[in-house]
């Protein structure tokens, strides 16, 4: 990609870890209740301003929203998961349907073939060909009559066959299409609990942060990057990135060209572009912009796509994370990943170690 924009990249990543520690308070935003004044007496009506959090409980309350929205992410890789199967069993039904209909007019017609074949006996006196053959005192006629005999038995032989098939197949395809349905609603059950899932944890959290005040809620924001870039700097010390050298491929240059013009856009779960994504949303539809489509989910990808060493990573390839592999980025070189964070963030571009990492997948292997 001609990552002179590599550049680029770095930069931006310095950006990030530079406004994470300009922005690190020299002391704490404590933000006590008010004692009430001497002329005062306490109200008796509940106050409607979110009861403040103590800013010692911060770093609690950020443990809390991490595993909140961590859940959240498992079950939306459950829904992703669940939605891609009703896709593919709806469209299997639909297939099946066609089938089935295809093979009713061709029972119909064979049925018609063979109710004509049984009126053409009728007005013989129901003989059959071979009862007339033995009875015919005329030699060409036995002649003739051998050849007319073989080729009934045979095309009668050849439609009892045909429609023997087409009466097994039919009854194929509709045991074929009640399972699928059967599939289809266990699914939709898996994909609607799911989605419950994902908005309980959602509301929880939003509900935990409603209780934060404006400077508590900025506090809590340093305090995610700062452990972000603790965690990212602590990567880095290891000396991973000289290691790491690889050359996006021609499609891994693509997928990163359709990530990097997805930045600022808003996570939503369940989406997958255009002015949207979750986080297996935008890999997935970075390497489909690419040519190369992938599995949907973070979890899929990790368990179908080819791993590699992390010093072999290149820009391209994804970067899993967590050991439940419920979060995915796209690699787009210089230590640096473009992701979906988590709802209430945009695309953005981070540092590739600034979160446990499971392992990482190539897609175009």
């Amino acid at each position: 990609m001609g990552w002179g924009k590599r550049g680029v990249l770095s930069a931006a990543v310095t950006v990030v870890c530079a406004a994470t520690v300009l922005g690190a308070p020299g002391t704490a935003f404590a933000n006590p209740e008010p004692s009430p004044s001497p002329s005062t007496s306490p109200s008796t009506n509940p106050s409607t301003s979110p009861t403040p959090v103590p800013d010692k409980d911060l770093q609690k309350v950020r443990d809390k929203l991490d595993k909140l929205y961590h859940d959240a992410a498992v079950a939306t890789d459950a829904y992703n998961a669940a939605e891609e199967k009703t896709k593919q069993q709806s469209a299997e039904i639909v297939a099946l349907a066609k089938k089935i209909d295809a093979g009713q007019r061709r029972l119909a017609r064979l049925q018609d073939q063979a109710g004509a074949a049984a009126r053409a006996q009728y007005r013989t006196g129901g003989l059959p060909p071979t009862a007339r053959f033995l009875l015919s005192d005329d030699p060409g006629q036995v002649l003739d009559g051998a050849g007319l005999m073989l080729q009934g038995q045979r095309a009668t032989k050849s439609l009892m066959t045909e429609l023997t098939s087409t009466q097994k197949n039919l009854q194929a395809y509709a045991d074929d299409a009640a399972d699928q349905w059967k599939k289809l609603d266990t699914e939709r059950k898996a994909k609607a609990a799911a989605k419950k899932k994902v908005q309980q944890q959602i509301d929880a959290a939003e509900k935990l942060e409603s209780r934060l005040e404006k400077k508590q809620k900025e506090r809590l924001d340093q305090l995610e990057q700062q452990a972000a870039l603790k965690a990212q700097t602590s990567w880095l010390d290891t000396g991973i990135l000289k290691k790491i050298h690889g050359k996006a491929s021609a499609q891994g240059e693509k997928a990163v060209a359709f990530a990097t013009a997805q930045l600022g856009k808003p996570y939503v779960w369940g989406a997958q572009g255009p002015e949207s994504f979750d986080c297996s949303g935008l890999t997935s539809q970075a390497w489909a912009a690419a040519g190369h489509p992938i599995p949907r989910t973070s979890q899929e990808q990790w368990q179908q796509l080819k791993h590699v060493d992390i010093k072999d990573m290149r820009p391209g390839d994804l970067v899993i994370y967590f050991d439940d592999a419920s979060h995915v980025a796209i690699y787009v070189g210089d230590g640096a990943i473009i992701q979906a964070p988590r709802p209430g963030r945009t695309v953005t571009v981070g540092g590739a170690g600034s979160m446990p990492i499971l392992g990482v997948v190539r897609p175009d292997a």
